[in-house]
């Protein structure tokens, strides 16, 4: 009688040694799924013991990105393509209007409007496909940042489009009207001008490019505020030779040397030097510290609660 006991509890202390064991091997599996999981940053993408992506994996994603974006900027040149003619006369409103009526721009060689229509039809694709390219460079870098830094890049990728079509569009609207009246007023009765496509093509997209990456002054002096490496005060100090510059570069970027460009490119610049002061007031390094701060005072309280 007392044996069946016996054996009655052996057997029930098995049982429970067994159970035992599955769920202790069961949440060491689980533990380890979660463990593999927080190690992924990305769907699909494997990552070492020590949470990181190989180098050959980062070459990977690279090439993976890199044929996304060419994709889309194929299809977009595909659409652009189909209307260069349009495209190419909206480039030229600004010289059509200050050129005699009747004019024309002519072409020199003859496969010369040929390449230039396919140059339109690449920059309008890339216009159409930026979108995409952004989207896509924010999903390779994205992955590798802090959540400080992705909180703090993604407003700024987004500022930088802003400034950059503000810059092209005060090229093409304010700048270029009275930059080409200027240079066509040289005709005269001897003297005739005769703009080729290649020559208009190359000097339109040359200066709405450097207008779109003057306008990202207020971002660069921002970021250089952000990190440190100048501060309000040092801005403010010195504004005047920041002044100076800007009718330096003013005169370097505009296409005529009259006083009258030169003052319609460098005001802007002058007043993009005082909201870069601005954000540096709101941005700056003391900003950081105030935010880290910030985020120290809820551990604190934590730590005096245990």
């Amino acid at each position: 009688m007392w044996c069946f006991f016996l054996d009655l509890k052996a057997e029930k202390r098995g049982n429970a040694f067994g159970i035992k064991k599955s769920k202790m091997i069961y949440l060491e599996g689980f533990h380890s799924m979660a463990h593999m999981a927080q190690g992924m940053k990305q769907e699909g993408t494997p990552t070492d013991e020590n949470g990181k992506m190989p180098f050959t994996e980062h070459l990977a994603e690279l090439r993976k990105r890199l044929i996304i974006c060419f994709a889309g900027i194929g299809v977009g040149f595909a659409i652009a393509y189909s209307f260069k003619e349009t495209l190419f006369v909206l480039l030229m409103h600004p010289l059509k209007g200050a050129m005699a009526p009747g004019q024309k721009l002519i072409y020199t060689g003859l496969p010369e409007a040929f390449f230039v229509y396919i140059e339109v039809s690449f920059f309008g694709g890339i216009l159409f496909a930026a979108p995409l390219l952004l989207f896509e460079m924010w999903l390779f870098i994205a992955p590798g940042l802090y959540k400080n830094e992705r909180r703090f890049l993604l407003p700024l990728l987004v500022l930088s489009c802003f400034f950059f079509a503000g810059g092209v569009l005060f090229g093409y609207s304010v700048v270029f009207p009275y930059a080409f009246k200027y240079l066509l007023g040289f005709e005269s009765d001897l003297v005739q001008a005769l703009p080729s496509m290649r020559e208009y093509l190359t000097l339109a997209t040359t200066l709405l490019i450097a207008f779109g990456f003057i306008f990202q002054l207020p971002l660069v002096m921002t970021m250089l505020s952000r990190f440190g490496i100048v501060t309000p005060r040092f801005l403010s100090k010195n504004r005047k030779y920041a002044f100076l510059l800007s009718f330096v570069v003013a005169a370097i970027v505009t296409p005529t040397p009259d006083v009258v460009n030169q003052c319609l490119m460098a005001g802007p610049l002058v007043i993009l030097y005082e909201v870069s002061i601005v954000g540096a007031k709101i941005f700056g390094k003391k900003r950081i510290k105030q935010e880290d701060q910030e985020a120290e005072k809820p551990h604190a309280s934590d730590a005096e609660e245990n």
